[in-house]
């Protein structure tokens, strides 16, 4: 990780008067949208603001906790003097990142038992991840056709869609995958529990098992989301 990713600067635009934030990495991101930022998605730039309507009396605790949240993970925060404080938070894992261990069970498993274990955790019928992420979308797609403005029973569709023509569809094919698994009761050929235990034929003392090095885990680059259209051109009179 470069340094550069854990530096942040956070205030207060001279020429649009937002509440800003430009830098650090894709946890630091996390972070300011959890305390309210809204990302800013550019051709060579992404950066944070504060949602618009609020005023100076609303936006000064939001970047004060911002400011304490980032440097409660040990970032380097350059910030305007009125959000500058001694202010610290606890850190807690976000359920992202409890779901996101699942991956790492995955990665570490020799049989298909324990895969299909960890897919259980995602297709439960009653209480699974993706179950539960059905139950969002859906109440958040009645949110939306209450809401009253123009757009918002077109998004309600939209969501509700996701659910049963998309998510749907993950469902059943995780599904049928984790029961494939849970059906074959096979080792990977290519992974096997480590007995700590090294041959006599070992050319390093200082080895304390036999397992070969993990191959190299290739780091990837997350996608950006679609860029919104851009807005009509107003007609001239």
């Amino acid at each position: 990780m470069a340094l550069a990713d854990r530096h942040l600067n956070l205030g207060r635009d001279e020429h649009s008067g937002e509440v800003l934030a430009r830098g650090g990495d894709l946890e630091a991101h996390s972070i300011l949208q959890r305390t309210g930022f809204v990302p800013v998605v550019r051709l060579h730039e992404t950066y944070h603001r504060l949602p618009v309507g609020l005023d100076a009396a609303e936006e000064q605790p939001l970047a004060i906790r911002a400011v304490a949240r980032l440097r409660a993970v040990s970032y380097h925060v350059e910030a305007d003097e009125a959000f500058d404080t001694e202010t610290r938070e606890p850190h807690y894992l976000p359920l992202g990142s409890q779901v996101a261990h699942l991956a790492e069970q995955i990665r570490e498993a020799t049989t298909s038992d324990e895969v299909s274990d960890v897919l259980t955790e995602l297709t439960a019928s009653h209480d699974g991840v993706l179950i539960a992420l059905g139950e969002v979308l859906t109440a958040a797609a009645s949110f939306y056709s209450d809401l009253g403005q123009a757009p918002d029973p077109h998004t309600a569709k939209r969501l509700q869609y996701l659910v049963e023509h998309r998510l749907s569809v993950i469902w059943s094919d995780l599904t049928h995958m984790r029961n494939d698994l849970a059906d074959r009761h096979q080792d990977h050929p290519q992974r096997r529990a480590c007995a700590a235990e090294v041959g006599p034929d070992e050319r390093e003392a200082s080895a304390v098992c036999a397992c070969p090095p993990p191959p190299p885990r290739l780091a990837t680059s997350p996608v950006a989301p679609p860029a919104a259209p851009a807005p009509a051109a107003r007609p001239r009179h």
